[in-house]
């Protein structure tokens, strides 16, 4: 059962978001508290996973034409939609039951805008376009949002705000190069794939634009003293993803540096605290 429910809470994606709360969380002037960033780390894990469970009842149709995902739990029929549906549910009430009881009620609703979002507007629109890629993007910028504002900060902060931006900017080029991993998969089951210009000719210019971008703003938060340590420190943990792309043909590489982003950003503003 253990190995069913991580298939259905995709283990990986729920910790990138945990990790990312934290990340929000670190960045708030004052003084973590480990209680607290333990639970939060887990509430924002639970609301992670229960759009994982969610979003693949709303998938479960296309889940089997993907070789990618025809292995989760209801394509395979180890779980019921039904089942999903009561511990996606389940995992959504615990999730926000433990950010409200340690920041309250404003980042609860700010992970529930960012839930409804990923599965009432992002999960049916990218089988209509595209470009559904860069508006999804937007879940993914929340669990920082949520971890700051259960710090004590306000959302309509710019420190959050960068930080949040940078971390939107870098979901682009990572599920763009997952795209074109598993670009026959995402064209047997009816998905329109992003296809910037260059598409087919290694790292497509409009993809380095935006690591581009999202390595500037990285740079921003020490250049303005948002965080501390060594902007050179910084240069050469996070500019690593750019430096690859100007090679040809690496993008599995780029891929596995684009997947550490989030976690050597935690870990840059832990050690700069």
């Amino acid at each position: 059962m253990i190995l069913i429910l991580s298939r259905l809470f995709r283990l990986r994606l729920v910790m990138m978001n945990g990790i990312s709360a934290l990340g929000g969380y670190l960045l708030f002037p004052a003084g973590p508290v480990t209680s607290t960033l333990c639970a939060l780390f887990v509430g924002v894990s639970f609301l992670a996973a229960a759009g994982s469970a969610l979003n693949q009842v709303l998938e479960r149709e296309s889940d089997p034409l993907m070789q990618r995902t025809r292995n989760r739990p209801i394509p395979k029929g180890e779980l019921s939609a039904a089942a999903a549906i009561i511990i996606g549910v389940g995992c959504l009430g615990s999730g926000l039951a433990i950010v409200v009881a340690i920041g309250g009620v404003l980042p609860a609703l700010i992970g529930t805008a960012a839930l409804l979002w990923y599965l009432a507007i992002y999960t049916p629109l990218k089988r209509r376009t595209s470009f559904a890629l860069a508006l999804g993007a937007l879940c993914g910028a929340a669990p920082p949002v949520i971890g700051w504002c259960v710090a004590g900060g306000s959302p309509a902060d710019f420190r959050v705000i960068l930080l949040a931006g940078i971390l939107y900017l870098w979901q682009v080029p990572h599920f763009w190069l997952l795209q074109r991993r598993h670009a026959d998969d995402y064209r047997r089951a009816g998905f329109p794939l992003f296809a910037p210009s260059g598409y087919g000719r290694g790292v497509a210019p409009v993809c380095g634009l935006w690591i581009v971008a999202m390595i500037a703003g990285a740079m921003m938060l020490p250049a303005f003293g948002i965080v501390g340590g060594n902007p050179a420190l910084w240069c050469a943990a996070l500019c690593a993803p750019l430096l690859i792309t100007a090679v040809k043909r690496c993008e599995a590489a780029l891929f596995a540096c684009l997947n550490l982003f989030p976690v050597l950003v935690t870990l840059a503003l832990c050690a700069g605290r």
